[in-house]
C-alpha cells in the first residue's frame, strides 16, 4: 500500500498510484509553465502561493476521475492545470476581500503587494486557465463558464447576505453550492469527460464532487474555529474575525434564537461587536471551540461527505472507486 498527497490517500493498486503521481507531477509541471512571464514580478507574484504548497484536491478529483476512461488521454492533465489555476486565482481575490494576512503558511499576496497587485494577479492567473482552456474544445469551455458563473453568483450571495425571510443556514448551503461545490464538480466533470468516460460516469462525478467540494468547505470551517495555524495554513478564526459567516456561526444563532440560552445569546452579543479586539477574538473563538454548535458543523460535514459517497453507487467497483470513497473519509477526519 502506497499514500498519495493530498490527504494521505491510501492506493494499493500499483498501477493506479503510478497514474496518480504521474498524474500531479505533470499538473505542478503544467502550473509552473503556465504562471511563467517575461516580467519577473508578475511571475513573482503568479507563483507566490502555488510555491506555498497546497493539496491540490482538484487535480487529484481530475486524476481519480480519469481512471473510469482513459488516464492518459490528452485532456487529462490540462483540465486539471485549469481548475487548480482558477482556485488559485479565487484564493487571491478572497484574501483582498476577507483582508487577511496569510495564505498556506505564508503572507498572503494582498498582505505583501497591496490588494491592486492581488486583484490584477488572481486576473492573469484566469487569463492563463481560460488561454489553455480555449485548447480543450468548446464543451470544456462551456462548462468551466458555467461553473464560473456559479462560482461569482455563490460570492455576491454571501457578499449581500440573504434575502428577508431566507433561512440563513439554506443560504449558505447555496453559497457553498456555488462558491466551493461547483469547481470541485468541474473536478470530477474533467476527468471523466477529458478521459473519454460514458457520460452516465460523467454525470455521477459531477454530482460527487459537488456534494463532495461542499462539504470540504464545511470542514474548513470547523478548521477555522478548531485548528492551530500549522494544520489550516492561515491564522485560526480569520474568518470569525472578519465577519465571514461560517457553519459554525450560523448553527450558534440558530441554536440562540431557538433555545435563547443567556450564553448563546451572549456569545452571538460577542460576536457582533469589535472582533479586531485581539483579547475579545481569543474569548470568542475559546467559547466556540467547545461550544454545541461546533460539533453541529461537524455533523453538517459529514451529511455531506456521506452523500457524495451514496452518489458514487452506479459507478462499477475498482481501485479509483475506492479512492473516491476515502477522499469523503478524508474530508470527515479534517473535521475532526
Amino acid at each position: 500500500m502506497t499514500v498519495v498527497e493530498p490527504f494521505g490517500l491510501s492506493v494499493r493498486d500499483q498501477a493506479l498510484e503510478a497514474d496518480v503521481q504521474a498524474g500531479l507531477a505533470a499538473v505542478e509541471e503544467g502550473l509552473l509553465e503556465a504562471t511563467k512571464s517575461e516580467v519577473p514580478f508578475i511571475q513573482e507574484a503568479a507563483q507566490h502561493l502555488l510555491r506555498a504548497g497546497g493539496k491540490r484536491f482538484r487535480p487529484l478529483l481530475v486524476m481519480l476521475a480519469a481512471q473510469f476512461g482513459d488516464p492518459h488521454a490528452p485532456g487529462v492533465v490540462p483540465s486539471a492545470v485549469v481548475v487548480e489555476l482558477t482556485h488559485l486565482a479565487t484564493l487571491y481575490h478572497d484574501d483582498v476581500m476577507d483582508e487577511a494576512d496569510v495564505r498556506r503558511g505564508v503572507p498572503s499576496a494582498n498582505a505583501r503587494w497591496g490588494n491592486s497587485i492581488a486583484v490584477l494577479t488572481g486576473d492573469f492567473l484566469f487569463a492563463r486557465a481560460s488561454h489553455i482552456l480555449a485548447d480543450l474544445g468548446p464543451e470544456a469551455v462551456r462548462v468551466q463558464a458555467e461553473a464560473f458563473e456559479r462560482l461569482v453568483t455563490g460570492q455576491i450571495l454571501e457578499t449581500a447576505g440573504p434575502r428577508d425571510g431566507r433561512d440563513p443556514i439554506e443560504h449558505y448551503l447555496d453559497v457553498l453550492g456555488g462558491k466551493t461545490g461547483s469547481l470541485v464538480a468541474v473536478s470530477g466533470r474533467f476527468g471523466a469527460m477529458m478521459s473519454g468516460a460514458d457520460e452516465t460516469v460523467v454525470d455521477v462525478l459531477t454530482q460527487y464532487g459537488e456534494r463532495l467540494g461542499i462539504a470540504f468547505q464545511l470542514a474548513d470551517d470547523v478548521l477555522d474555529i478548531s485548528s492551530d495555524s500549522h494544520e489550516s495554513g492561515k491564522t485560526p478564526g480569520t474568518d470569525l474575525r472578519e465577519g465571514v459567516p461560517t457553519m459554525p456561526v450560523l448553527r450558534l444563532r440558530e441554536r440562540a434564537a431557538r433555545l435563547g440560552a443567556a450564553e448563546d445569546v451572549e456569545l452571538c452579543e460577542l460576536l457582533d461587536g469589535d472582533l479586531s479586539d485581539d483579547e475579545r477574538h481569543a474569548e470568542v473563538l475559546a467559547r466556540l471551540r467547545v461550544h454545541p454548535a461546533l460539533d453541529q458543523a461537524r455533523q453538517d460535514t459529514v451529511r455531506y461527505a456521506e452523500e457524495a459517497r451514496a452518489t458514487l453507487a452506479p459507478l462499477p467497483d475498482c481501485e479509483a472507486k475506492g479512492a473516491l470513497v476515502q477522499l469523503c473519509d478524508a474530508v470527515v477526519h479534517r473535521a475532526g
